[in-house]
């Protein structure tokens, strides 16, 4: 073998090891947990108004009923869905995308 293969099995081996951990990396940030929100809406009121709520109470939200609602992740908007309903007995809801926010449309949530 000459030096100049030397050289090449040695640049292999180094891209093959950097593609390896960068994968391991990546699968790494994969596996990271997020907390993922659903906002249906918000209401603004003053403290006496909320201590006087009680069981049965409604407090109107900000948000009107068709409107896409907020799917939040880590505090930061990521998407915009339609409430769907998930199970056939009506027990659950779940959220179907409608639209990917971008960055510039996250950040006015914060």
């Amino acid at each position: 073998m000459t030096d100049t293969d030397d050289f090449q099995q040695s640049t292999i081996a180094e891209t093959h090891q950097g593609m390896v951990d960068d994968l391991s990396r990546h699968d790494t940030i994969l596996r990271i947990p997020v907390t993922v929100q659903v906002v249906l809406g918000s209401a603004k009121m003053p403290v006496a108004h909320l201590m006087k709520l009680g069981r049965g109470a409604v407090v109107a939200l900000d948000q009107r009923v068709g409107e896409p609602v907020n799917v939040v992740v880590n505090g930061r908007i990521v998407a915009r869905g339609e409430v769907v309903v998930v199970d056939e007995d009506n027990s659950r809801f779940g959220v179907s995308l409608t639209e990917i926010v971008g960055s510039a449309d996250a950040d006015a949530f914060n």
